[in-house]
């Protein structure tokens, strides 16, 4: 019998495959430097996406989290998980893995086999790892990450000042409904 992947998981494997490419012949060049420091221990746990570049793999999706889990092998579990067009929509998730690449603030992602793509964490609060910009090699994809499902509107408009100086066009970023029932914790 042929093991059958689900559509999800695939999807996301083909859109980080073709992300490992770098895309950026006849676009605009964006600035792709990960953070100086990064400790992938307080990186763990539970994030929101805020707002993200639309993608075919996260398609009609809302109220998206990943969760980051420690692995006895020293890797790093992913569970990406959303809604399809409504935050009481079915759930959809997929499951995946990550590892440390090398090189500061910056992994490898992998939801299908041994197929990785870079996953760069551009910018992150420091002092609490309460928010993220991340990027890829690609200028084609870009999250921002929280702890909490709503952002405070100066902090997200800061964090799009930081992508467009970057070189990212924010005017592209959509803005992920997730649920209002959880109060912002102090940013």
């Amino acid at each position: 019998m042929k093991k059958r992947y689900p559509v999800f998981i695939v999807a996301s494997f083909l859109v980080f495959a073709m992300a490992a490419c770098d895309a950026s012949v006849g676009s605009k060049k964006t600035d792709q430097t990960t953070v100086r420091e990064f400790d992938l221990q307080r990186y763990f746990g539970l994030w929101y996406e805020i707002g993200r570049y639309q993608n075919s793999f996260e398609k009609n999706l809302v109220g998206v989290t990943a969760t980051y889990t420690p692995q006895e092998n020293g890797r790093v579990e992913v569970l990406n998980r959303g809604f399809f067009k409504e935050l009481n929509g079915k759930l959809k998730s997929a499951r995946g893995k990550a590892k440390l690449s090398g090189q500061t603030g910056k992994l490898k992602v992998s939801f299908f086999l041994n197929f990785y793509a870079d996953y760069n964490v551009l910018e992150l609060d420091q002092q609490n790892y309460q928010w993220a910009l991340i990027g890829s090699s690609s200028p084609g994809y870009l999250w921002i990450l929280a702890r909490v499902p709503v952002m405070k509107e100066d902090l997200y408009q800061e964090i799009l000042r930081k992508a467009e100086a970057r070189g990212y066009d924010t005017t592209k970023i959509f803005k992920v409904p997730q649920s209002h029932l959880v109060k912002p914790a102090n940013q």
